[in-house]
C-alpha cells in the first residue's frame, strides 16, 4: 500500500503529540524532527523534506496554535494542507483541443508501465464517452506493437500502427487517421529507453514538432524512488512535460516520489496507476491522498469506486432481496465478487479512515479469508447454495475437500451465514423498526 511506511510513522508522532496537551516550541520542533526523518526514509527528495518542515514550523509556531487547548489537531491539519499543497493542491485535468482529435503524447523510460497506462488511460478516457485511438510509435523494442495490440484490444480501442516505420511519420498519419474516423482522443505511445539519451529527446522532440499535442505525459515508475526525480527533471527541460502519471503506486510502501516530483518539476500528477488491470488508474487528487497520508481515509474515491463497479439494477435487486430476506450463498457471491472488482483488500481498506491501525498481517489475513470462503461457496451445488439447511455432515467433507478447506471452515461459514440471516430477519421485523424510529434500539 503506498505511503504505509510514511502513514504508520506519521500516526505514531501524532500519537504522541496528542498524549501532551498543551505544547511548546520544544515540542513542535522535536515533532519536526520526526517529521523530517518519516519524510527521507520514505524517500522524499531532501530539499523537499526541508521546506516542508520549515513552512510547517513556521505555521505551527504561531500564538493560536501554541495557546490552543487542542494543539495537536491545529498541527495535523497544518501538516495535511501542506501535504495537499506540495502534491498540487488541486486535481489537474487533461487539457482538451478545440478541434479533434486531442493529442497525447506519453513518455518515459523503458520499463516504467508506458504501454499499460496508454491502454489504462484510453479506457478511461472511452468510460466517460469518448472515442480513443492508440497508436503504436515505439518501433524499437521487441513486441511493443504487439503488446500495444493487445492490450488495446482488451480496452476495447483501435490501434494505429505501420510496423517498423519511422515514429515521426506515424504519429502525423495517426492524426489524420484520427481525424477520418472520428478519434476524437489520440494516445501516442513512443519509445523509452534503459537511460536517458540524446537519440531518444531528439526523435521525442522531433514527434513533438510535428503533431503538438495537447498533453505530454510522462510516465514513472514509483519504485524508483529519488530517480524518479531526476528522470522527470530531465524529461521536462528537454520535452516540457504538462504533468506525469506514477504507475506502480500500490507496490511502493514508501512513496516518496509523488511528494517529490510535484514539487521538483512544478508539473503536476494527473494519475497514478494502482495495479496491474486496465481499471486500476485513478485521477490523482492530492487533497485524498494527504488524507490517506495522515490516516483519515479516502471516502470519495470510495464512493466513486462503489459507483463504477457496482451494477445499480443488480443493487436494487439485492435491496429488495434484503428486505423480503431471499437473500442466499449466491447473493453472498455476488457480493463478494463485486467487493474484489473495487480493488484489492487492502486497496480497499486504506481509503477508511483509521486504516494505518490495521496491520499487514491483519489486511493479508482478511484476503486469505475471502478466498477461503469464495472457494467454499464456489464448491457448493447451485441447490446448496439457495438452501444452506440441506448441507449435511457429507455434503460438508465435499464441500471442503473441492474447496481445499476444512470441515470446521465450512461449518463456520454456515454458522456465520445462519446468524447474518437471523439478523436480517430481526431487521426486517415491524417491533424493529418502530424501535429504530423511536430510537430505542439498545
Amino acid at each position: 500500500m503506498a505511503f504505509e511506511g510514511l502513514s504508520g510513522r506519521l500516526s505514531e508522532v501524532f500519537k504522541k503529540l496528542k498524549g501532551r496537551g498543551k505544547v511548546k516550541e520544544s515540542d513542535i520542533k522535536e515533532v519536526m524532527r520526526e517529521v523530517r526523518m518519516a519524510l527521507l526514509e520514505a524517500d522524499v527528495n531532501y530539499k523537499v523534506a526541508k521546506d516542508f518542515v520549515a513552512s510547517v514550523s513556521e505555521k505551527a509556531m504561531g500564538s493560536e496554535v501554541l495557546e490552543s487547548l487542542t494543539p495537536a489537531q491545529q498541527i495535523i491539519k497544518i501538516v495535511n494542507d501542506e501535504l495537499t499543497e506540495l502534491m498540487g493542491s488541486t486535481n489537474a485535468r487533461i487539457t482538451f483541443s478545440s478541434k479533434i482529435p486531442t493529442i497525447i503524447m506519453m513518455c518515459g523510460l523503458q520499463g516504467a508501465g508506458k504501454t499499460t497506462h496508454c491502454a489504462k488511460l484510453s479506457r478511461y478516457f472511452k468510460q466517460s464517452g469518448k472515442r480513443p485511438l492508440l497508436a503504436a510509435c515505439d518501433v524499437y523494442r521487441p513486441a511493443a506493437i504487439q503488446q500495444l495490440q493487445i492490450v488495446g484490444e482488451q480496452a476495447g480501442v483501435p490501434v494505429f500502427e505501420m510496423g517498423q516505420g519511422d515514429p515521426v511519420e506515424i504519429a502525423r498519419k495517426a492524426v489524420l487517421h484520427a481525424r477520418d474516423y472520428g478519434n476524437d482522443i489520440l494516445i501516442l505511445d513512443t519509445a523509452g529507453r534503459l537511460h536517458i539519451d540524446e537519440e531518444l529527446m531528439d526523435e521525442l522532440r522531433r514527434i513533438k514538432e510535428a503533431v503538438q499535442p495537447q498533453e505530454i505525459l510522462l510516465v514513472i515508475d514509483a519504485m524508483t524512488g529519488q530517480d524518479a526525480v531526476n528522470v522527470a527533471k530531465s524529461f521536462d527541460e528537454t520535452l516540457g512535460i504538462d504533468g506525469t502519471i506514477l504507475t506502480k503506486l500500490d507496490g511502493d510502501t514508501r512513496g516518496g516520489a509523488a511528494l517529490s516530483v510535484r514539487a521538483v518539476t512544478g508539473k503536476p500528477i494527473k494519475f497514478v496507476g494502482t495495479g496491474e488491470k486496465l481499471d486500476n488508474l485513478e485521477p490523482f487528487y492530492p487533497d485524498r491522498m494527504a488524507s490517506r497520508i495522515l490516516g483519515m481515509g479516502d471516502v470519495l474515491t470510495l464512493i466513486e469506486k462503489a459507483q463504477s463497479t457496482v451494477d445499480e439494477q443488480k443493487a436494487m435487486e439485492m435491496a429488495k432481496k434484503l428486505k423480503e430476506q431471499n437473500f442466499d450463498m449466491n447473493d453472498l457471491l455476488e457480493q463478494m465478487q463485486q467487493i474484489k472488482q473495487m480493488g484489492s483488500l487492502s486497496q480497499v481498506i486504506s481509503m477508511f479512515p483509521g486504516a494505518g491501525k490495521i496491520s499487514e498481517e491483519e489486511t493479508a489475513a482478511g484476503e486469505a479469508q475471502l478466498k477461503k470462503t469464495e472457494a467454499i461457496i464456489n464448491s457448493m451445488t447451485k441447490r446448496e447454495r439457495e438452501r444452506p439447511a440441506i448441507i449435511n455432515p457429507s455434503r460438508k467433507r465435499r464441500i471442503a475437500a473441492g474447496s481445499g478447506t476444512k470441515v470446521e471452515d465450512v461449518n463456520r461459514l454456515l454458522k456465520q451465514f445462519e446468524q447474518m440471516q437471523k439478523m436480517m430477519k430481526m431487521m426486517g421485523s415491524s417491533k424493529f423498526r418502530r424501535a429504530a424510529k423511536r430510537g430505542r434500539l439498545f
